[in-house]
């Protein structure tokens, strides 16, 4: 099973295969983990990473405060420049004073910034290999129900021991409108396809259950941003 990076001594370790269940929880197959993929190290930092760059884009940016020349109030001086025996002002809407415009407050902007995509499979990857590590993750050779009803997946999960928050994920090939009506008044439950699912996703929920179509989809896309070294590691490994 993969590990996490605690600057200690480095060691690969080989995935095993994981149990395919049907949603009565009877074990029909096997599914081969990718050592390649899956074997690597559990990289805390890049999950770090990816889950503020999932809040940072979820933020809306609208907090603003309004300027001098958005306040309420005259532009007239107030008095004269000089003889008064007060101080100098030019306007009551100076932000030194009380109900004045505020200088450099916060406008609207967004909050959403480039990430790697490397980076995002990176963490994506970490993230499955996580819930494999604790257990919580599942494979269902299909989602197939015969009625779109809510009672008919709170059984399945229950049966699954899917806990109190599940994340649900199918391939965008095989999403069935049964599986999307019926999981979709579930409390604790979300539906996302293979190819949106994010490691904010993974860490959110307490369970991950993913249909064997989805996984293999997923599997083979993150094949495609595994480094060198990683490659060559695995494929000493087999040899």
């Amino acid at each position: 099973m993969a590990r996490r990076i605690d600057g200690g001594h480095k060691e690969r370790r080989t995935m095993a295969n994981i149990n395919v269940v049907n949603l009565g929880g009877s074990k029909v197959g096997e599914f081969e983990l990718s050592d390649e993929v899956f074997a690597g190290e559990i990289n805390d930092a890049l999950l770090w990473e990816s889950v503020k760059h999932y809040r940072a884009a979820l933020r809306q940016g609208t907090a603003a405060t309004k300027t001098r020349n958005k306040v309420s109030g005259a532009g007239k001086k107030l008095w004269k420049q000089k003889g008064t025996g007060r101080a100098r002002v030019g306007s009551i809407r100076t932000p030194l004073w009380r109900g004045g415009g505020t200088v450099h407050g916060p406008q609207p902007r967004s909050y959403e910034y480039a990430f790697p995509q490397k980076k995002l499979m990176g963490a994506l990857r970490s993230a499955i290999s996580a819930k494999i590590n604790d257990g919580k993750f599942t494979i269902v050779d299909s989602f197939e129900v015969a009625e779109a009803k809510t009672k008919l997946f709170r059984t399945a999960l229950n049966k699954l021991e899917a806990g109190k928050t599940t994340l649900l994920v199918e391939s965008s090939r095989k999403l069935d409108e049964k599986l999307y009506l019926g999981s979709r008044n579930l409390a604790g439950v979300e539906l996302v396809l293979s190819s949106e699912v994010h490691p904010y996703d993974l860490l959110r929920y307490e369970h991950a259950v993913f249909s064997k179509d989805a996984i293999e989809a997923l599997q083979e896309t993150l094949k495609k941003f595994v480094s060198k070294r990683s490659k060559a590691a695995a494929q000493k490994e087999v040899a």
